[in-house]
């Protein structure tokens, strides 16, 4: 009896991160299994080891597809980059942006963001994440001011994720005009 012909399909590996987002989405991390990422995905079990050894992989690569959201509202955000602009109403335009968008991706992204602290396996992206936003504010700021700036930000969002409160753009506007005018690079 010959072997069966492997199926062609290069798409697979993008259709089981893609699931493991809605399992994660719908079921929390602790939901999310091969098993469980294989049955939404609609493809064998064997397909989810194969493309994702161990359960860390699968997560390190959802976590780095969730990250794009939240990179692809900055990056639409030109005037983070213009010296002229205010930092600060920027910024907190930015956080407003992300936040009215689709509430499940915004939590989605932060539940996978805060699993690094039980997952060693997720730490270097999140730091990517958290590197590849400070890089731009410190060329508008410092280094410093950069990480702190965006733990403000860290801080708000996730205060609005856990009371459910609405985002007062105008607070965060001020608070982070206040740390930015404290750490001595007043802006325009």
């Amino acid at each position: 009896m010959s072997a069966r012909p492997r199926r062609h399909d290069p798409e697979r590996r993008q259709r089981i991160i893609d699931a493991a987002i809605r399992v994660v989405a719908a079921h929390g991390i602790a939901g999310l299994t091969h098993r469980t990422a294989a049955a939404e995905a609609d493809v064998p079990l064997g397909s989810t080891t194969y493309h994702f050894r161990t359960l860390d992989e699968l997560l390190v690569a959802a976590l780095r597809q969730a990250n794009e959201g939240f990179a692809q509202v900055v990056a639409a955000r030109a005037a983070l980059q213009d010296p002229r602009a205010d930092l600060a109403t920027e910024l907190a335009g930015v956080l407003g942006e992300w936040l009215a968008g689709d509430p499940t991706g915004v939590e989605l992204e932060y539940e996978l963001y805060l699993a690094a602290l039980r997952r060693p396996a997720l730490r270097p992206v999140a730091a990517e994440w958290c590197q590849g936003f400070e890089a731009p504010l410190a060329r508008r700021t410092d280094p410093v001011t950069a990480r702190a700036l965006l733990a403000l930000m860290d801080g708000i969002c996730l205060q609005v994720l856990l009371t459910n409160a609405p985002y007062d753009e105008e607070y965060a506007r001020t608070m982070l005009d206040r740390l930015i005018r404290h750490s001595g690079q007043v802006g325009p």
